[in-house]
């Protein structure tokens, strides 16, 4: 097991890393998500080695490995971009770390043979790297990392440079192929659909900091905070600020209360702690409904206990299976995702529909989740 307990490092002056504590066991998949910058690649680099913590402390199996080098330790990691050697074949490319570690010429052969297999370098063993493409170059990188069969691995978005197919395969094959191996496996992304492919569990990075962490599938369901709503959401989460007033509930700048049924669903998440609490209830695009919709998909349900949203059509992208609707809400930039395919114009009006319980609340000040019971799909 791979422990980091309140690690924090500097870089010019900025926090890269602020008190980071995590446990990553092995045979497990971890995900790193979060944006550019968020530290994904910084907080690799410490678990390497090759940066060292400013204060914290970092174990592997047990054991402090701050300040042990990198040559000493069972490590492999694939950055985005790729890094091969130009003078030596594909093969001899997969096979350079089992050859320094000093291993048989059969078992050196076998690990290439199973490597380049699963991925789809078989054709390409004797070519050098600069007469391959971008994506096949990648793949040696890979392949290189997985005959290691090292104990950590760090993959930093390795797939980004993959063509669409192979990527989706390995996203399949990689976690349960170093699963078996016994390491401990991370994985950075900033992509909230890949996070949710591949399982596992994902730690939530936001300026350095890890906003949540625990399995993917409950981060998404059920986030704590703010920011790691937002991280999750894809196409992006939809928010805006709540009013209160004599028990009822209204977005900011907006004169009609929501119906009395949707407040009273809302306020009876609200522990007596947040009683006093400004609001920002937020949601995800494909909660958002059209009316024929919401009718079609349950006719007892009554407009009355719906969220309704009145806003203006800015532009919508269809992609063939879905469409996703850009528009502004009370001055505020929100999408739907809608199945199907919707031409609706610019500039034109249009009335979508939530429902309370596919909405968060969050404190607006804190960034946290206010709850009584848990919300959302």
């Amino acid at each position: 097991m791979l422990r980091l307990a309140n690690i924090a490092r500097r870089v010019d002056s900025h926090n890269a890393l602020q008190d980071i504590s995590l446990e990553l066991k092995r045979g497990e998949l971890n995900i790193l998500l979060g944006p550019t910058l968020s530290g994904k690649t910084s907080l690799m680099r410490v678990m390497a080695g090759l940066d060292r913590p400013d204060s914290g402390e970092l174990t592997f199996d047990g054991e402090s490995v701050v300040g042990v080098p990198v040559q000493k330790r069972e490590l492999a990691m694939v950055y985005q971009q790729f890094i091969n050697y130009p003078s030596l074949s594909v093969y001899e490319n997969i096979a350079s770390p089992l050859r320094v570690a000093g291993l048989e010429r059969y078992e050196i052969e076998a690990r290439v043979a199973q490597a380049a297999q699963l991925l789809k370098l078989e054709p390409y063993l004797n070519r050098k790297p600069a007469n391959l493409s971008g994506g096949q170059q990648q793949r040696v990188a890979l392949a290189r990392a997985l005959v290691k069969r090292a104990s950590l691995v760090l993959l930093d978005e390795p797939l980004a440079n993959l063509d669409y197919k192979l990527r989706e395969e390995l996203r399949a094959e990689l976690p349960v192929l170093f699963a078996e191996l016994g390491a401990v496996l991370v994985y950075a992304t900033t992509e909230p659909s890949e996070a949710l492919v591949l399982g596992g569990k994902t730690a939530c990075l936001n300026r350095g900091r890890v906003e949540q962490f625990g399995p993917t599938l409950d981060l998404y369901r059920d986030p704590d905070t703010f920011m790691a709503a937002r991280l999750f959401s894809d196409p992006p989460l939809n928010s805006l600020a709540l009013n209160r007033d004599d028990g009822s509930l209204r977005f900011e700048g907006a004169e009609q209360a929501l119906p009395a049924a949707v407040s009273a669903e809302l306020m009876s998440k609200l522990p007596a702690t947040e009683a006093e609490s400004t609001l920002t209830l937020a949601v995800r695009g494909h909660h958002l409904r059209l009316g024929s919709d919401v009718s079609h998909a349950s006719k007892s349900v009554a407009r009355e206990s719906l969220i309704e949203i009145r806003g203006t059509v800015d532009v919508t992208e269809i992609t063939g299976s879905e469409s996703f609707v850009h528009f502004t809400f009370m001055g505020q930039p929100w999408v739907a995702l809608l199945d199907g395919i919707h031409a609706f114009p610019g500039g034109a009006a249009i009335t979508l529909y939530a429902r309370p319980h596919d909405c968060f609340l969050f404190n607006t000040q804190t960034g946290k989740r206010v709850r009584k019971l848990s919300g959302g799909e």
